[in-house]
């Protein structure tokens, strides 16, 4: 069995509201978080697959298509590479249904970690689902993950807290 890194995308990786964008609706949106391609690299070199789990509603709201979405995951992939040869994203998993949909992906329903653990054979107690929002905590909670909160709180179930991915990949 595998053990994995389930990354959530907005706040973790990129930036999304900040002063230079509000949301990742196209690929000139995207802002790579500073010391997130190392500390993807860290985090494979330590033995764990990696993957981003992400709501997308925008898609299902018609913000956004999914062809443009498609693009946007695509230009991360490689410039996460172009910043560091060894920042590999295993495969990306996406919820593009609407808020208040119902269906089992969204987190933090679990459905996402659920087929990619079934897809890669990933052993979920050794692994952890890491987000910027409970909900992101919630879905990594619901399949047995270690669960960490990037960002300040006093306010989450995670089981660590950390301002940033590169703080994380140190202390794995």
């Amino acid at each position: 069995m595998n053990k994995a890194v389930f990354l959530d995308r907005d706040g973790v990786i990129n930036e999304v509201q900040t002063k230079r964008v509000k949301f990742v609706n196209h690929p000139s949106d995207l802002y790579i978080i500073n010391g997130v391609p190392e500390a993807i690299a860290k985090i494979r070199e330590l033995g764990y697959m990696t993957f981003i789990v992400t709501n997308q509603g925008g898609v299902g709201l018609g913000y956004i298509s999914e062809k443009m979405l498609d693009k946007i995951h695509k230009r991360l992939k490689r410039e996460l590479l172009k910043l560091n040869a060894s920042a590999v994203i295993n495969d990306i998993a996406v919820c593009i249904h609407r808020p208040n949909e119902g269906c089992n992906c969204r987190k933090p329903n679990s459905g996402m970690i659920l087929n990619l653990a079934e897809k890669f054979a990933i052993n979920l107690s050794e692994s952890y689902m890491i987000g910027d929002m409970e909900t992101d905590v919630m879905a990594g909670k619901k399949v047995g993950c270690k669960t960490v909160f990037i960002g300040e709180t006093n306010n989450t179930q995670a089981d660590y807290i950390c301002p940033d991915l590169r703080t994380f990949a140190r202390l794995l």
